[in-house]
């Protein structure tokens, strides 16, 4: 049976790398009780796998783990289950069945949400953010420099970028996130400072990422959460 579980990562855990997350897990599963599966061989591990890892510094209340298991009890046991288990910082929200043929989470994420706010005296000045912040998404083109290891290159990150609006001194994005065509929300927040005529100080963001999705037809979206179904 396949589960998806929905899980928020926050506070000083968004200093925790993704390899440290999983291993956290693995513990956290063994002590709840589940019956997880493991695959076989010389040296089994437990069936589990991420969507889209969350970078080291940004926090998250729409993060995402596959597991398989043999047995389950129901939706609101096991996430009670597991979060008598969690530390400050980390939350189980859901446990869902996901169909059998259902893909991995990480195999199908298409795009997810962002709030980013400024670091006290690190915002633009002397300007209307939110003014600004729409003329900018509304450019035909958003070219930026992004940075490889091995070089650096101009690319126009436009259509990467699905949604965007400032809500409460907060701006939110809807940005590209497979594996194929990622875009960080700190490089299209550089290329705003880059309109304005600026450069972006170092540390001036905080960002939570808030849902991840799966696409469904053309730029119309769904929730990883919502492709599965609560146990009752």
């Amino acid at each position: 049976m396949k589960i998806r579980i929905k899980f928020a990562k926050l506070g000083y855990m968004k200093f925790i790398g993704h390899l440290d997350t999983m291993r956290y897990f693995q513990k956290a599963i063994r002590r709840a009780g589940i019956d997880i599966m493991y695959s076989e061989g010389f040296n089994p591990h437990q069936k589990m796998s991420f969507a889209a890892p969350l970078g080291v510094g940004l926090t998250s209340t729409g993060e995402y783990m596959d597991i398989e298991v043999n047995t389950t009890k129901s939706s609101k046991e096991m996430v009670d289950r597991l979060n008598e288990q969690m530390v400050e910082g980390m939350k189980v929200i859901s446990y869902r069945k996901i169909p059998d043929d259902g893909k991995k989470a990480m195999s199908i994420v298409a795009a997810a949400d962002y709030m980013i706010s400024f670091r006290e005296g690190k915002e633009p000045g002397g300007i209307n953010i939110a003014a600004k912040f729409e003329e900018y998404l509304s450019s035909d083109s958003i070219i930026v420099t992004k940075k490889t290891k091995k070089s650096e290159k101009e690319v126009d990150i436009k259509a990467g970028i699905f949604e965007g609006s400032v809500i409460d001194d907060k701006i939110f994005l809807k940005l590209a996130s497979s594996s194929a065509d990622y875009l960080k929300p700190e490089l299209v927040i550089s290329g705003f400072y880059n309109f304005i005529g600026g450069k972006m100080p170092e540390f001036a963001l905080e960002i939570e990422r808030t849902e991840v999705y799966a696409e469904q037809g053309e730029k119309e979206f769904i929730s990883l959460e919502d492709l599965g179904d609560e146990i009752p």
